[in-house]
């Protein structure tokens, strides 16, 4: 009895321990852990574990539900939609607003009479099928879709070459509001047409179209209007105008009638001016100096005809390269403008100092008698004869006393002027050429002193050999006034 008593004693003994051991071992344990820096730290207790993850697991249930219902309403408005069919159809014409932002405008070409220019264009429409209820306020779609929806058939009517962007998606997007709106929005380039009325070139100003309208849907399916007429215009980028400065902008609105029906047509136009300094400094500036250049040869001595010449000539040759030249950047229009006119003129006045050397030339040749061979004299006394003064209708004869003197001085007169009146009376002197033609003999005097005093009536006084004096007064008074002239008229007009 005593050794079963025993034996059980030593089995508690044994199983007490095994019990206890591993208790204290996870007491120890987790005051380690709080002491070290690198051990696991202690969880929270279950209940408050499950506090904490329940409202994540809430949140991430209701975004992941907003996915599957968009998704519904989009199948929903889609279902029974026909984008081959306008809003609308057969009840009432669709409504598109239209409103425009700039991008880039320019460049201008002057010889292909285009413009290029890079927009932004929205357009704005309700769509009663593309309505839905739901917590979205709108849904936004790509490019991709937007074969899915029905949009105008908006082209522009002047435009040349168009491209639309699609780096590095197609730059088209639709938003559908939850009322049936809808904003069809897509960027563009267009090259459009811009006829250039160069007139008043290089003082022109120009306005370019930009036109647009539906291109089978006549006035009574589909109205265009303008968002009260908000263009914005982006400043902050380079304009591309160079040679112009933008001055503002306008627009109209009418209805054009074709074969296929009334449409409605919107058209914007840009205004623009040439600058003036450009065309200043390549064009009035040389044509000016060379004229003026040209009046040298009025201060060079007549004899010195090469210098003369060379400069006449080189001045002429200049007008007509920068006049050339002047043409060559231009479009070939069948009229002149005003750039035109002002180099005809300059080379009209380069060319008149030619001819006034040549003039001059001509007369002084002429007019100088040939000398004959000299005749020994023997020293006599003077004899004066005097010849009376014969009246004619047309022609006077000046008195003329021949004496020693004047046979001594008529040598001095060759040289000069002479009266182009006097007739040679003494038979053994032939007849001097007058040197002119009838309507200068009669209309002209080229010596100041003739005796006959009716000579001077209703005659001017042209003296050959004063005929640069003359040319350095008229032609820099009368080309002073042309500048006047022209100036006026090309700024006010």
């Amino acid at each position: 009895m005593s050794t079963k008593v025993l034996l059980i004693l030593l089995g508690t003994l044994v199983i007490l321990p095994c019990i206890e051991g591993p208790q204290v071992e996870s007491v120890e344990g987790s005051s380690a852990s709080d002491d070290e820096v690198y051990g696991p730290k202690p969880q929270p207790p279950e209940k408050e574990l499950s506090e904490e993850i329940k409202p994540t697991a809430v949140g991430t249930h209701e975004k992941l539900g907003k996915m599957p219902t968009a998704t519904e309403i989009l199948d929903g408005i889609f279902h029974n939609y026909d984008y081959k069919l306008r809003p609308g159809i057969g009840e009432r014409p669709t409504v598109v607003t239209v409103e425009l932002s700039v991008n880039t405008l320019g460049p201008l070409s002057i010889m292909d009479m285009e413009y290029t220019i890079d927009i932004t264009f929205c357009q704005t429409w309700y769509d009663e099928r593309l309505r839905f209820n739901g917590s979205f306020e709108s849904f936004v779609l790509t490019g991709h879709l937007v074969s899915l929806l029905w949009v105008p058939d908006t082209f522009f009517r002047n435009s040349k070459r168009t491209h639309e962007h699609s780096i590095t998606m197609p730059n088209q997007m639709v938003r559908i509001h939850k009322d049936g709106k809808v904003l069809y929005t897509i960027r563009m380039t267009i090259e459009a047409g811009c006829s250039l009325h160069m007139l008043k070139f290089p003082m022109d100003s120009h306005s370019c179209p930009l036109s647009f309208s539906s291109f089978s849907y006549p006035e009574n399916d589909l109205i265009y209007e303008w968002e009260n007429f908000t263009l914005k215009i982006n400043e902050s980028n380079s304009w591309k105008l160079f040679q112009f400065d933008f001055t503002g902008v306008s627009n109209t609105t009418e209805t054009v009638t074709t074969l296929a029906g009334d449409f409605v047509v919107m058209t914007l136009y840009f205004n623009v001016s040439r600058r003036f300094g450009f065309v200043a400094f390549h064009n009035y500036v040389p044509s000016s100096v060379t004229t003026m250049v040209s009046w040298i040869s009025f201060w060079i001595k007549k004899e010195s005809a090469p210098a003369r010449t060379s400069l006449g000539i080189t001045s002429v040759l200049t007008m007509t390269t920068l006049g050339t030249f002047s043409r060559k950047n231009f479009p070939r229009v069948s009229y002149i403008t005003a750039l035109d006119f002002y180099i005809a003129i300059c080379f009209v006045f380069c060319f008149c100092a030619l001819m006034e050397f040549a003039v001059l030339n001509f007369l002084t040749y002429n007019r100088t008698a040939p000398r004959g061979s000299p005749i020994l004299r023997h020293p006599r006394a003077p004899i004066r004869v005097r010849i009376p003064v014969i009246e004619h209708p047309e022609a006077f004869v000046c008195d003329i006393e021949d004496s020693e003197e004047e046979e001594a001085g008529e040598s001095e007169e060759d040289e000069g002027p002479s009266c182009p009146a006097r007739q040679a009376t003494r038979p053994s002197r032939p007849r001097r050429s007058a040197g002119c033609s009838r309507w200068c003999e009669k209309y002209c005097c080229m010596v100041p002193t003739c005796d006959a005093s009716s000579w001077q009536q209703g005659r001017l006084f042209i003296h050959v050999y004063r005929l640069d004096n003359y040319s350095r007064v008229i032609f820099p008074v009368t080309f002073f006034f042309f500048n006047v002239i022209y100036w006026l008229v090309c700024l006010n007009l």
